[in-house]
């Protein structure tokens, strides 16, 4: 799950981004809210946590400019404030909810799960294609045989393999959807984590299989 975080301290801002990756959340960092307003224009994420306070362009004017386009991304509103009329301000431009600094990272995880969950609520929570699950809220890899627990990166490749069974994904949709579009990592990385997912299928004696195909990108297949 990709998420942006529009948040000027720097520092609090790392810290978030650590707290969000060892969760396995894809997380891009901006620092403005025009540059929050140029991320979500160009890509697509899942949620969006988004400060109040901030410069350039505050996060109540960001919130209110992105439902006016018709985006619905969750949004978690952060606020130094704990003013009702601030709170009720943000819930009004249409966030879906709001966490006042400071504030503990199990109640932002908390928070963020809350608010993504109307739009996985459709999806189950286990993905199954052939003898092998992937359970989206353990992050574990598993067939009758064994089980692993998957790194951040490799379990969104596998996520969307497995959400995806026998179509066609290119190495460019694994880079924008993962790393991010704006990202410095080199293409030959993605083949790196598959080669990663391949051992791990390899061990759980899956009869499924990560199939490339040359010059198109990879698809998840049953073993003939």
């Amino acid at each position: 799950m990709r998420l942006l975080l529009a948040e000027d301290e720097k520092a609090l801002s790392k810290a978030l981004t650590a707290i969000l990756e060892r969760n396995n959340y894809s997380v891009d960092p901006v620092y403005d809210g025009q540059a929050a307003l140029d991320y979500l224009s160009a890509d697509n994420y899942d949620g969006l946590i988004l400060d109040i306070m901030m410069p350039k362009i505050d996060g109540i004017t960001v919130l209110k400019e992105i439902r006016s386009k018709g985006n619905l991304i969750p949004v978690l509103l952060l606020t130094a404030k704990s003013e009702v009329d601030d709170k009720v301000l943000g819930l009004d431009a249409g966030a879906n909810d709001y966490l006042t600094k400071p504030f503990h990272s199990k109640e932002l995880l908390a928070r963020i799960r809350a608010m993504t969950r109307t739009r996985t609520a459709q999806t189950s929570s286990q993905l199954r294609m052939g003898n092998i699950t992937l359970d989206c809220a353990t992050f574990e890899l598993s067939s009758p045989t064994g089980s692993f627990r998957l790194a951040n990166r490799e379990f969104q490749m596998m996520e969307l393999l497995m959400s995806a069974p026998r179509n066609l994904i290119s190495t460019e949709r694994f880079m924008e959807k993962i790393w991010g579009y704006d990202s410095e990592a080199e293409l030959n990385v993605v083949w790196v984590y598959i080669s990663y997912l391949h051992k791990k299928l390899a061990a759980l004696h899956a009869d499924i299989q990560i199939r490339a195909t040359r010059n198109a990108g990879y698809s998840l297949e049953e073993i003939s």
